[in-house]
């Protein structure tokens, strides 16, 4: 009964976590349109979160209903004279004297600039959220300071304090904070290693961690680390009953044992030793030298020892550049995934339908509200790429209407409209369920 309630309750998180982020994306969408479309004089009936039944509305000074409805699963802006919430297809007829206030019935640049506007606002989502790190959290300075020091297993001794300046690690100088991971391929594998420091214009030696611990940085949504709860700042102290001191050593892990389960003895601070058991995932990665190449994954990244370096404040300018990016690179990943799908360079279960990527935000909400604040970043600039691809139905379906337009001088006719709407509402419909069958399919 137990174990019934508890995953209820995480059923239940999932699916409020998942609505929230979906929420957040579709209203940003949404009004992209709404804004842009109201700036160039055409007229919205229905702003709606969600579709169906009407649970709540309210009417401004505009005429527009503001309404939320009860399947919280996307969203719309209805304007005049559109026939249905996609704004598909030649439109309704309307008294002549309102269609300049309709979208078929204003200026090309008008409606090419309302249905961009959609997909270029999750983008500046996407940009800000990530930007907002960047300015919140810091840069790591340029000089090696120590910035933060955290708990380490009892274990590992750390005599490293904030303000430290680090000059070399075992017999490796340091210059800057790349060199640490270079410095760590010579240590030898041990949990501590000598520093060499500044502390107070005195130079000495002590006793710190190893540059690369065995300690989590991130975990993946979706991974098997985050279905076996693993969290930021859990160290592996040993796999399979062999001790791990160093992060490199669960990589070579998880390739020996080829998808065979893994049993991981964790140390997390504030807690009693833990053991999980996951099976890692065969994941298409790029490859260094183009292409892609098949890797047994867990799902975790490391790079941070028991230390966070210095910061140093990024300046508005700098995290909007950061911002975008992050952002640029979530595109171009989408773009170069979906690309290497159809060519078959990878297999087709890389992509995910609706409830792999609720599992995902329900993982990432769990990990805390930044992590969660990221993933909607993650997830607004991937929508925005997918509003932009040209299937009718979609943004960027119409888009390339209206540049067909552009250049032949008249709109397709309504005829050719409707029957690529049409086939385009079954793509995006085909998309969905076969995004759904890898779900519950694909290992």
């Amino acid at each position: 009964m137990t174990d019934l309630i508890l995953g209820a309750g995480n059923t239940l998180w999932t699916l409020a976590s998942f609505v929230v982020a979906l929420a957040v994306i579709v209203t940003v969408h949404e009004y992209g349109h709404y804004i842009v479309g109201r700036w160039s004089g055409i007229r919205a009936e229905v702003f709606s979160i969600g579709f169906g039944p009407r649970l709540a509305s309210r009417v401004d000074k505009r005429g527009t209903v503001w309404q939320i409805a009860a399947l919280p699963l996307g969203g719309y802006v209805k304007f005049l004279g559109d026939d249905n919430a996609a704004s598909a297809g030649p439109g309704r007829k309307v008294d002549p004297a309102l269609r300049r206030q309709t979208l078929q019935g204003a200026p090309l640049w008008g409606r090419f600039a309302t249905l961009l506007a959609g997909p270029v606002f999750n983008f500046v989502l996407s940009i800000l959220i990530f930007g907002g790190f960047a300015l919140v959290q810091g840069l790591p300075s340029p000089e090696m300071r120590v910035g933060q020091v955290s708990d380490a297993p009892p274990a590992i001794t750390n005599d490293l304090r904030p303000g430290d300046r680090l000059l070399a690690v075992g017999d490796a100088a340091l210059e800057n904070w790349g060199d640490l991971g270079r410095a760590a391929q010579d240590l030898p594998l041990a949990a501590q290693q000598d520093w060499r420091i500044e502390r107070d214009g005195q130079q000495m030696t002590v006793t710190g961690p190893d540059p690369m611990p065995a300690r989590v940085s991130g975990v993946a949504p979706g991974s098997a680390a985050a279905d076996a709860g693993l969290r930021e700042g859990d160290v592996v102290t040993a796999i399979d009953g062999r001790q791990i001191t160093r992060f490199t050593q669960i990589r070579d892990a998880v390739e020996t044992t080829k998808g065979e389960p893994l049993m991981l003895d964790v140390w997390r601070a504030g807690s009693n030793p833990i053991r999980v058991t996951l099976r890692p995932k065969l994941s298409d990665l790029p490859a260094e030298a183009g292409g892609y190449e098949q890797r047994w994954l867990i799902g975790i990244t490391g790079g941070n020892s028991f230390f966070t370096p210095e910061t140093r404040r990024a300046g508005p300018i700098e995290a909007l550049g950061l911002g975008v990016a992050q952002t640029w690179g979530i595109i171009v990943s989408s773009l170069t995934g979906m690309w290497a799908m159809i060519s078959g360079q990878i297999g087709s279960c890389n992509l995910g339908g609706a409830i792999s990527i609720a599992e995902s935000t329900g993982q990432a909400a769990s990990a805390g509200g930044a992590n969660f604040l990221w993933w909607i970043a993650v997830l607004s600039a991937a929508i925005g790429f997918l509003n932009l691809l040209p299937i009718p139905v979609l943004d960027g379906g119409h888009l390339v209407f209206y540049a067909y337009e552009a250049v032949r001088g008249r709109p397709p006719s309504d005829g050719a409209l409707n029957l690529l709407t049409t086939i385009g509402m079954a793509l995006v419909l085909g998309l969905m369920i076969f995004g759904l069958t890898n779900d519950l399919f694909c290992p």
